[in-house]
Formats: C-alpha cells, sequence, structure tokens
C-alpha cells in the first residue's frame, strides 16, 4: 500500500464540546484502496473526527484542513460528503424498521420519474445490490423481519447506491456473531479489490489485524501512532499499549473468590417464544449461583441466554413460562419487574441504548431511576439527596462525566455501561444479571468493568454474567455454565474451562 496516492488527508483537525477537548490537532491520511483502521479507548475521538469527515459535524465546528482526492473539502452536511462519495455507516444503524429493504437503500435517494417513484427500477436495482453483498432478501422484505447482520448489508448496499469511494464503518460487527462477522469482513475486502476506500473503526483488535492494511491508534483525542501492518510487527500488546499508554500484563484484574451460601437458584425453567408458542426458547434449564461467586453463561446466538435473563426478571421476554426461583433457599414470585426488584434480582440488558438508559436524561437521573423512592420525601425526589447518591456512584464505578448532570447519551460506551450499572447497584440487589456487560467497549474500560464486577461479588452479591466472549468469561468466572438450544449442557469450574471444551458443550445437541 505504500505505493497508492492518499484519498484523504486530515490536517490539525482539533475539535471541542464544553468541557471536552474531543480531539487535539489530529492529523491522519488514508491511501487509496486500503482499509485503514482506527482504534482507541471510548472517547479517544474516533467516532467524532470520522463525523468530521462525513460532514454530521460540519466545517466551522472545528479547525483544521480535509484534503479529498487532492481537493480542499468544507462538507456542511451528509448530503455534501455523500456527493462526494464518502459514505458513513454509524454503530446505531440508520434503518427505517417498517420500510421495505428496497425503500430503506434508496431512501432520500429515491429512484423516480417525473416526480413518481418507479418502483421496478428501485427494485430491480435493489437486487442487483443485494447480490453484490451477498444478500438473497427480497427487495420488499421489511427490515423489522431481518436480523442485524443483514441490516448491515443493507447499509453497505445503501452506500453502494450512492457510488461510494470511501466507505466509513463504526464498530460495524459490535453487535454480530461471528458469522455474521466474517461475511461482513469478507465484502469489505472484496470492495477493496473493487477501488473502494474502507476506514473501519473497531475495538476487536484481532478483527482489526485481520483486515487492515494500516492502523492509526488514538488516545485522549491525539493521534499516537499509524502502523502498516504489513511492513511492521503489529500485535494486539502493542495496539493496546497504544490505546492506554501503558502496558497491560493481564486482560483481567486479579482476584480471590470468597463464595458462601447459596442466594440464587432456578429450577426446570421452561420459556416460550412470545409469538410462536410451539417454540421453546429456554427448555427446562436449572443453575445456582452462589453469595460472592461470580457465574458465566456461554452460549451461541439464539441459544436462549438472553431470554432466560429476560424471562427471570419480570418476565420481561416469554410466555408460558414455568418453573421455579429460589432466593436464599425460599421460593420467589417474579411476575413482574417490580417483583423481582423486590426480591433483590437486577438485570443490566445487553442492549443499553434501548433498554437500560434514556440517552437524553442526565447522569443522575438514569442513576436514581430504578429506586426513586430512596431519594424521595411524600413522592417528591429530594434534589440534593438524588445529586448526593449520583455523585456518590459515579465516583464508585469511576464514571467520567464533567458533571452528573451531563447527558448520557453525549458519554462514551464505557462510561454509559458504567451508569446502566450504577442504577441497578443503587437499588442494592443481591442477584445482578450483567448481558453482555463490555460489548462495544474497548480493554481498559473493559478492565474498569471486571474491577467492578469484582467489588460486587466481594461485597457477597451473587453475579450471574452472560457474554459471547468466551476468553472474557474464563477471565472473569468462578464457574460456567453452557447452553445450546435452550437448554443447560454443561456446568464447568473455573480450573476445567477452556475455549475448547465450552465450545463443544455449547454446540452439543439437545
Amino acid at each position: 500500500m505504500t505505493d497508492q496516492p492518499d484519498i484523504l488527508q486530515m490536517k490539525g483537525i482539533s475539535m471541542e464540546f464544553p468541557g471536552v477537548k474531543a480531539l487535539d490537532d489530529v492529523n491522519l491520511s488514508v491511501k487509496r484502496g486500503e482499509i485503514h483502521a482506527i482504534c482507541g479507548e471510548n472517547g479517544a475521538g474516533k467516532s467524532t473526527l470520522m463525523k468530521i469527515l462525513s460532514g454530521v459535524y460540519p466545517h466551522g465546528s472545528y479547525s483544521g484542513d480535509i484534503e479529498y482526492l487532492g481537493e480542499p473539502c468544507a462538507f456542511r452536511t451528509i448530503r455534501d460528503s455523500e456527493e462526494r462519495g464518502i459514505v458513513i455507516i454509524h454503530q446505531e444503524l440508520a434503518l427505517v424498521p417498517y420500510l421495505s429493504i428496497a425503500e430503506n437503500i434508496f431512501l432520500g435517494n429515491e429512484r423516480a420519474r417525473l416526480g413518481v417513484i418507479d418502483w421496478d427500477r428501485a427494485e430491480s436495482e435493489a437486487k442487483a445490490l443485494l447480490a453484490r453483498v451477498g444478500l438473497a432478501e427480497h427487495p420488499r422484505t421489511p427490515i423489522v423481519d431481518i436480523g442485524v447482520g443483514k441490516q448491515q448489508l443493507v447499509e453497505i448496499a445503501k452506500a453502494l447506491s450512492k457510488r461510494v469511494e470511501l466507505l466509513i464503518l463504526d464498530e460495524p460487527t459490535a453487535a454480530l456473531n461471528d458469522d455474521d462477522s466474517e461475511h461482513l469482513l469478507s465484502l469489505v475486502r472484496a470492495l477493496r479489490d473493487e477501488g473502494v476506500t474502507s476506514i473501519i473503526i473497531s475495538h476487536k483488535l484481532g478483527e482489526i489485524l485481520s483486515i487492515a492494511d494500516s492502523i492509526s491508534v488514538l488516545r485522549d483525542g491525539r493521534m499516537i501512532e499509524t502502523l502498516d501492518v504489513a511492513g511492521e510487527k503489529v500485535t494486539e500488546e502493542r495496539l493496546i499499549r497504544g490505546m492506554v499508554g501503558r502496558e497491560m500484563n493481564s486482560r483481567f484484574p486479579t482476584h480471590e473468590s470468597h463464595i458462601g451460601e447459596e442466594a440464587f437458584r432456578i429450577e426446570n425453567w421452561t420459556v416460550h417464544h412470545p409469538i410462536d408458542a410451539g417454540r421453546v426458547m429456554v427448555d427446562n434449564a436449572s443453575l445456582v449461583v452462589h453469595a460472592g461467586e461470580i457465574v458465566g453463561l456461554a452460549g451461541l446466538m439464539g441459544s436462549g441466554r438472553t431470554e432466560l435473563a429476560m424471562s427471570i426478571f419480570g418476565r420481561t421476554y416469554g410466555r408460558e413460562i414455568s418453573g421455579s426461583i429460589y432466593r436464599n433457599g425460599a421460593e420467589v414470585n417474579t411476575h413482574t419487574v417490580g417483583q423481582a426488584v423486590a426480591q433483590g434480582i437486577a438485570y443490566v440488558s445487553e442492549d443499553r441504548k434501548r433498554y437500560g438508559l434514556n440517552l437524553i436524561q442526565s447522569v443522575k437521573e438514569n442513576m436514581t431511576v430504578a429506586g426513586l423512592t430512596k431519594v424521595a420525601k411524600r413522592g417528591v425526589i429530594e434534589a440534593n439527596a438524588e445529586i448526593s447518591v449520583a455523585n456518590r456512584l459515579r465516583k464508585e464505578l469511576t464514571v467520567k462525566a464533567p458533571t452528573v448532570e451531563s447527558q448520557v447519551g453525549k458519554l462514551s460506551g464505557g462510561n454509559q455501561q458504567k451508569v446502566a450499572l450504577a442504577k441497578w447497584v443503587f437499588t442494592d440487589p443481591e442477584v445482578l444479571i450483567l448481558d453482555e456487560p463490555t460489548r462495544g467497549i474497548d480493554v481498559g474500560a473493559k478492565y474498569e468493568i471486571y474491577t467492578i464486577i469484582n467489588g460486587l461479588a466481594d461485597q457477597g452479591k451473587a453475579v450471574l454474567v452472560i457474554s459471547s466472549e468466551l476468553p472474557e468469561l474464563i477471565g472473569i468466572c468462578d464457574r460456567i455454565y453452557t447452553l445450546s438450544e435452550g437448554r443447560i449442557t454443561g456446568d464447568v469450574s473455573r480450573a476445567d474451562a477452556t475455549q475448547e471444551h465450552l465450545m463443544k458443550l455449547m454446540t452439543k445437541e439437545a
């Protein structure tokens, strides 16, 4: 790639938000026809830099210069950048769920004649684009009826319809399983072979090393280095050192477990699909978690992990639910969320932005919402008490925010996750179910989350962790249950836990 000309140069880019310098004199050069990865901790400035490039943050809101295809650019809108062939696909997909695939592909760029949409042309062109990205769905299929992996492919088809030359992908595989991730990355490689340049933001370092030609590392709003993957010995450890500014000899904090009596047990738990009652999502599952114990729940996508967790927590998923739940040896009723909370059970959702947080509210309001009676007197919230609690939780969970009045939606992913945890820590639960607690956050923030989880266990809490990352479960858990097709297929001690052994149990036929 060294002999290729630069398609993009960003020079001296700086940008400030109130109380935060997001970017500080950043320079970025991207060669034509390469896959250029950008990595860094949450809040390092990766997405901000790409939003400047794509016109989300307009010219004039930042300082510095952008040269694209050898010409200076001053994009004031996304449409300005798209007209030049720069297309960004955000981590939160910009698709309309109840419109068809074809309607989404050409939304704002409709195929029309004399002001009337030409549906035959739209479907024909959509079909060709879908074939190009390897998606067999009919163009009239509603977006709501396809999975997240296929939605990512629709976004790329949409970009291709705009004659993309520079494709920006922000955490494109964060919510995808391994198969969907590999398909998407193969597509990006194929686009490179067709001459499309790509910039990828990702926290998955192994993924970055497998696909990138060049890697730029951002830390605290500054560009640390740009590495040529082919010409230099680039390892995950090298990237982590650049991202966090220090050696991380271990991805997981050391922890000595102090496991007590049984705190939580489910027996013969069965859950049916909420719409298709004949489909069993969780089949006669039983498990136990002790006080002070961190227990993992491993399974492939569709194995029933989240369905199990949500059905336990106030039956927020499923129908025709049967089985028993015990707290400290006594059977309890958790038919509603309120009853589950009253029994000392808390659930931190895998989708913090949809179910875990109100992104337009403050850190303070999000932290206290699950336990408002604790900061209220005669039904009225006491402002000083709420602020005091939020400041205490912010300090205990090391939430990086200017103040507790800061809007949660403006925090980095790792800090949003800490706020979601704080919300349930405030209810003082005895049982915490953490569903993908480190999804979409960087290695430094992950370490901090692991430290918080260890601290909760040290307080005598029973912690159940669901994760798609087997090294994570092996690194932090005392025991790991495996799920396959809704059934518990194994109960593995830390000493016996290897990725190979767990995967064998996760793929075991029920």
